[in-house]
């Protein structure tokens, strides 16, 4: 069994796989990525994007190479959820887009050994 530290960067490279693949699906639907792993002291946002329709998406990647551990959309919990929300307006806030409207979407990515992938996005969830 890996330990803790021995685990952490394949659980980052798989991270990273999910926001890239999530970015290239985001793209091909017309979307224009502004932001990725934006940062303050509270938190991080994957990836912020402005759709085709002018929506910004503040998108949270949830990335697993299995479902051993539930379904990845089930570690985003209600405070993880109320944090989105505050980095969201944080983002506005520091990117002067107050007015601009807005949606928080989540995504699961599960990878397989061979980096096959499947997406599920869910818009505007919160």
């Amino acid at each position: 069994m890996a330990s803790h530290q021995e685990s952490r960067p394949r659980n980052l490279a798989i991270g990273a796989f999910g926001e890239k693949v999530v970015g290239t699906y985001l793209e091909t639907r017309g979307a224009v990525i502004i932001d990725r792993n934006w940062r303050i002291r509270e938190g991080e946002i994957d990836i912020v994007a402005e759709l085709s329709n002018g929506v910004i998406a503040f998108v949270e990647v949830k990335t697993r190479s299995s479902m051993a551990f539930g379904h990845p959309l089930e570690a985003i919990s209600s405070a993880k959820a109320h944090r989105l929300q505050r980095l969201a307006l944080g983002w506005m806030a520091t990117h002067s887009r107050f007015g601009q409207e807005y949606q928080i979407d989540c995504v699961s990515v599960l990878v397989g050994n061979d980096e096959s992938h499947t997406i599920e996005y869910r818009a505007n969830v919160l």
